[in-house]
């Protein structure tokens, strides 16, 4: 099992960066697939980044990143638009995350960190 924390969320105006982390619990983090999900306010949550992958919207701006010596994921966030304000969720388990997962087939959550972009 692993324990997931988020940070570095907060308001930045259109067009700033924000680089978020995930700290992991347990000694085999190098073993799980990570990734990052994001949630909008009355919308469904939604993949972001894992590995190679990215969604459409963020191709180009975002780029996911870990360092399993520290146990941290992180998502470095150029060019920001308002319609990436949403929670940020760091995930993980066993198998790949790609742009298809489904939330449901996720495991393991962090308890989120809120990104607001002001326009």
């Amino acid at each position: 099992q692993v324990q997931l924390v988020e940070s570095g969320g907060g308001l930045v105006q259109a067009g700033g960066s924000l680089r978020l982390s995930c700290a992991a619990s347990g000694r085999t983090f190098s073993s799980y697939v990570m990734g990052w999900f994001r949630q909008a306010p009355e919308k469904e949550r939604e993949f972001v980044a894992s590995g190679t992958y990215y969604a459409d919207s963020v191709k180009g701006r975002f780029t996911i990143s870990r360092d399993n010596a520290k146990n941290t994921l992180y998502l470095q966030m150029n060019s920001l638009k308002p319609e990436d304000t949403a929670v940020y969720y760091c995930a993980a388990r066993w198998r790949a995350i790609v742009p298809g997962t489904s939330p449901s087939e996720v495991p393991y959550w962090g308890q989120g960190t809120q990104v607001t972009v002001s326009s």
